[in-house]
Formats: C-alpha cells, sequence, structure tokens
C-alpha cells in the first residue's frame, strides 16, 4: 500500500529541483510556449490544488505572464503544432483566480484556432502543419483536453464533438487487432516514408505516445462530467486500452517498456515516462469509478518501479530512464532515442501521476 504523505513528498522533490534549477521565464526550451513546459506546469497545479503551496501557483502565474502578454497574445507560442497550444490548459485556473484580461483574450483566440485547424479527408486533425494528413496518438492530450476546457468552461460545445470524431478516428484506424495497442501515427493520404504503404500506418506501439492517449480519455471524461453523452465512450474507450497495455507491465519492475510490446527484444529498454502516464490514467479511472480494485497492483507496481528509477539528493528527486520527445520513424529509431534525467515532460508526468494517485489513497 502507497502512502501518501510519502508519494506527495516524492513529488515535491520532484517540482523542487527544476523550480530551482530554473527561473520561470528560463524553463526549457527558453522562449517557447510548449508542452514541455505546460505537461511539468500542469503537475505542478495539481501538487498546489492537493498542497496549497503557494510557491507552486506563484511560479505557474510567472511563466504564463512572461508568455502571455497583456494584449492577449503569446509571440512564443508557435500557432502551426498542438504541441505549443498545450500549456493553454493552465489559463483557466489563473483566469479563475485573476480575472485577468489577457486570459480570456487568449482562450477566445485559442478557440478559433482549433476550429479551423486543417485536417485530413475524413476530418481528422493534423498534429503540426508541416505534418500534413497526419494523425499522431500524442494529439489527444496536447489538443484534447484543452478543447475540452473551451467546450466547458467557455461555451465551445461543438469542440467536445471535435475532439470525440478524434478519439474514434485514431480508435478505429489505428488499433493493432492482434494486441490491441495502438499504432504511434497514421497518415490516410499513404506519403509518410516511415508508414505502411497499405494503410498508411506507422506499426510501432510506442510508449509514450499511447501514454498520452490513455491519459487523454481519463482527463477528458473528467471535464466534461458524466451527464454528457459523450461521457461514457471516453470512459470506456480508456478501460479497453488500459486492458490492453496492462498486459504489458513487466511482472518484476513494473515498468513497462519504449516499444510496448516487444518485450523480448534485446533492443528495447524500460522506459519511466509512459510507465507514470499508464499509473496516472488508472489512478483517473479509480477515481472515477471506471476501474476497480483489480487495478490496484498495476498501479502500485507502476510507482514503485518509477520510484526504482529515482535518487533524492538535498530534499531534490532525479528521474531517469525517460525517452527524449520522439517523432515517427522506424522501430530502430525507437530503440536508439536516447533518455534524459528531469526533463520537463518526464518529471511532468511523474507529477502528474504522483498528484493523482495522492487523491484516491
Amino acid at each position: 500500500m502507497l502512502d501518501k504523505d510519502e508519494v506527495l513528498n516524492n513529488a515535491i522533490n520532484g517540482a523542487r529541483e527544476i523550480m530551482e534549477r530554473f527561473k520561470p521565464e528560463e524553463l526549457p526550451p527558453s522562449n517557447r510556449f510548449h508542452y514541455h513546459q505546460g505537461v511539468f506546469l500542469s503537475g505542478v497545479e495539481r501538487l498546489y490544488k492537493l498542497t496549497g503551496r503557494e510557491e507552486l501557483n506563484a511560479y505557474i502565474r510567472a511563466w504564463l505572464n512572461y508568455n502571455i502578454k497583456p494584449d492577449g497574445t503569446a509571440p512564443n507560442c508557435f500557432l502551426g503544432e498542438f504541441d505549443d497550444l498545450q500549456p493553454s490548459v493552465l489559463v483557466f485556473e489563473q483566469y479563475r483566480q485573476t480575472g485577468d484580461e489577457r486570459y480570456a483574450l487568449w482562450l477566445d483566440a485559442l478557440a478559433d484556432i482549433i476550429e479551423v485547424w486543417p485536417t485530413n479527408a475524413k476530418g481528422g486533425v493534423w498534429h503540426k502543419f508541416r505534418n500534413k494528413n497526419q494523425m499522431w496518438l500524442d494529439t489527444m492530450y496536447m489538443m484534447g483536453l484543452i478543447a475540452a476546457k473551451l467546450a466547458v468552461k467557455w461555451n465551445h460545445e461543438y469542440l467536445i464533438h471535435k475532439v470525440h470524431h478524434q478519439m474514434e478516428l485514431m480508435r478505429d484506424n489505428m488499433t493493432n487487432p492482434e494486441t490491441g495497442l495502438l499504432y504511434h501515427m497514421w497518415d490516410d493520404s499513404h506519403s509518410n516514408p516511415f508508414a505502411d504503404k497499405s494503410d498508411g500506418l506507422v506499426k510501432v506501439h510506442w510508449g509514450r505516445a499511447m501514454g498520452w492517449y490513455v491519459a487523454a480519455m481519463f482527463e477528458i471524461a473528467e471535464e466534461i462530467g458524466k451527464e454528457h453523452p459523450m461521457y461514457a465512450d471516453f470512459i470506456d474507450t480508456g478501460v479497453r486500452y488500459l486492458d490492453a497495455v496492462i498486459k504489458y507491465q513487466d511482472r518484476e519492475t513494473g515498468l513497462f517498456y519504449q516499444v510496448l510490446d516487444r518485450v523480448d527484444d534485446d533492443r528495447n529498454w524500460f522506459e519511466t515516462s509512459c510507465t507514470t502516464l499508464y499509473a496516472h490514467a488508472c489512478a483517473k479511472a479509480y477515481k472515477l469509478g471506471a476501474v476497480g480494485d483489480g487495478y490496484s497492483e498495476m498501479m502500485e507496481k507502476a510507482y514503485r518501479g518509477v520510484m526504482s528509477r529515482t535518487e533524492t539528493k538535498d530534499n531534490k528527486l532525479y528521474l531517469s530512464g525517460v525517452c527524449v520527445g520522439t517523432g515517427v520513424g522506424n522501430l530502430q529509431a525507437y530503440f536508439d532515442r536516447p533518455t534524459v534525467i528531469n526533463d520537463l515532460h518526464g518529471m511532468g508526468a511523474f507529477l502528474l501521476m504522483s498528484a493523482e494517485l495522492a487523491s484516491i489513497l
């Protein structure tokens, strides 16, 4: 059984290491409004809501106010990538607290940006403008949660339908019927050089990409609420993929592999950020009543497995085994990706998992 205070203390130590190493405006990649910072600060926000530590809240606000100018523009945000729009999930809480008009202006513009985003022939949004016709699993988290928040809190219901359609397209076109796992990318035009020419799929089950998708299912469901007619479909889809992925959790370590299904391949290795995302998703599903006590072992083993890849010095926690940012490629490219210690999206996923676990302990 995990201890709530221990889980929160480890998370605070992880957040502290990065917050003391970087001033808010220096968070890497500096001079960029990007999901690396957004995922990390989302985890910080969850910790703030659980602990009430005002220094956490102040750090988030300082980063947002550096990047979102008083006129409601964000010059460091590249509007052609969902990766750059993701930090906008932080704006809602700061607007609630402050009423700062810059936040309202930014959210108004954001809804329009998402609505006119380019799509493939089936209505699937491109992950990036330069990735024409490509649907990436990552999009469900980078775009899905901000769109759900805009729908609920900014009265743009049509965005829920848009997000739901993305979920369906990925579920129906990117699932491997043999493993039940999701492939990383689908190009319906079949033009990507790494994609199978017969179906446009990059046939690699990359751990973190599927982690983003599964986590997004329960995050979006929680945001729209049980009364929404699409709630059950998000929940059922999330549980479907939790059930698929749990089969690939290593029994000895509790960790998941960089390439989920290649458990007997000597080139493969345990990757901590995808493990945190599955534990996070599972804890969120448990909190929502979508799964029961039968999933407790998965969560606890995953958490302990991740903690076995950490080191704490001077009340600062260091998380290793995190794959660097990764685009689509051939199978060997995923095996060859380097790992880092305490990068932002790895630590951010750790904080999200920790906060969610603490909320159910």
